[in-house]
């Protein structure tokens, strides 16, 4: 499937469209550490981001310099279009997949 999403990368493009003006790498861990009781390595995420960026499913840009980062910028992530689209298609394939599926919950 053209824009297959891997379940992490699903899930960090969700994280960051809750997130929205807010998405940068520490929050974007935090939530997704919170969402799901997992221990994700910064690392982990770092690669994740990058992937998705090569892949055209994110932007991103440096916000403005603090003093509480020592003057460093933050690194903000925004969802593409194209990533809208993928994360479309994959709510649709799953949803169908439940539909035809003989699994009976509660």
């Amino acid at each position: 499937m053209k824009g297959y999403l891997g379940e992490f990368e699903e899930l960090a493009l969700l994280v960051i469209s809750n997130l929205g003006t807010e998405a940068y790498g520490t929050s974007i861990l935090e939530l997704i550490n919170a969402q799901t009781n997992r221990k994700i390595s910064l690392g982990a995420l770092h690669s994740t981001l990058t992937r998705l960026e090569e892949k055209g499913f994110l932007s991103s840009y440096l916000g403005e310099p603090t003093a509480k980062r020592g003057g460093r910028r933050k690194r903000y992530f925004e969802i593409t279009q194209s990533a809208k689209e993928a994360l479309h298609n994959m709510k649709s394939l799953r949803d169908e997949l439940w539909a035809n599926s003989n699994i009976q919950l509660g």
